[in-house]
């Protein structure tokens, strides 16, 4: 598959877009860091949580505008974080599948344009500071992938497999390049917030919605969002589902995404 051009990318953006924003922001900014293309989440309330299972109820959540990236942070804007930084990179020789990515002289560029893994909380928080962002909170990133609509997947309410990545669509492969699966995207034009990788959020378990972090400790745990490569069960792949993971965890399954704060 052809990695699309940076032009390309923003046509699509504008096409499948549901609605303008109705505000004087612009619907795309490209962040200057590191290069991720992210659309605008206007400000406003929605319905958090779809009352099907006891982790999501429904409730109203009031949020101000934001970006969020377009797509989770891939292998190559990792790997110019890693040298810009000398941060750890992912765990070396950690295995995909059977597939090592990471090795002692970096990533392979045929893994350029799939999502990075095999990073820890504090890594993907260390990313998102150096890129000049944050993570996103509970509230954005389920704000982000149920669209304008409130869908219960980001494509709308009813379940199709062939709209991301899950075990049992992926054949012989594990994880897909961030630009796979078009016809997930969500209303405000992200992709796979559904399947591919799990995202690591901002907010602590005992935390309400809010933008707020508390200090760092390896038991405590942290929400991560989306469904991913290795799950078979449509359930997990809605929009509100919601899963706990200690911040230390490190797993070939789960990446993350960016939010710039208007």
């Amino acid at each position: 598959m052809n990695t699309p051009t940076h032009n390309e990318i923003l046509t699509e953006l504008k096409r499948l877009a549901l609605r303008q924003s109705g505000s004087d922001l612009p619907p795309v900014v490209v962040n200057e860091r590191d290069g991720s293309p992210m659309v605008l989440v206007p400000a406003g309330s929605f319905t958090m949580g779809d009352g099907l299972d006891k982790e999501s109820p429904q409730r109203t959540v009031s949020l101000e505008a934001f970006y969020i990236s377009v797509y989770a942070v891939t292998n190559r804007q990792y790997r110019a974080f890693v040298q810009a930084t000398g941060h750890r990179p992912p765990n070396i020789g950690a295995r995909i599948d059977s597939l090592s990515v990471w090795h002692e002289d970096g990533c392979p560029e045929e893994f350029d344009d799939y999502p990075v893994v095999l990073i820890n909380w504090d890594d993907a928080e260390a990313y998102a500071r150096w890129a000049g962002c944050r993570l996103p909170t509970e509230a954005e990133w389920e704000k982000a992938a149920r669209g304008p609509e409130g869908h219960i997947y980001p494509w709308g309410d009813r379940w199709d497999e062939n709209n991301c990545r899950h075990r049992n669509n992926r054949g012989a492969d594990s994880v897909a390049p961030v630009y796979a699966y078009p016809e997930g995207v969500s209303g405000y034009g992200t992709w796979n917030q559904s399947g591919n990788v799990m995202e690591w959020c901002s907010v602590w378990h005992d935390e309400t919605d809010s933008a707020n972090t508390a200090s760092s400790g390896e038991e405590t745990l942290r929400q991560e969002r989306g469904g991913c490569w290795r799950y078979p069960d449509k359930f997990a792949f809605r929009s509100s589902q919601r899963s706990f993971v200690v911040s230390k965890a490190v797993n070939d399954f789960r990446g993350f995404r960016l939010v710039l704060p208007v």
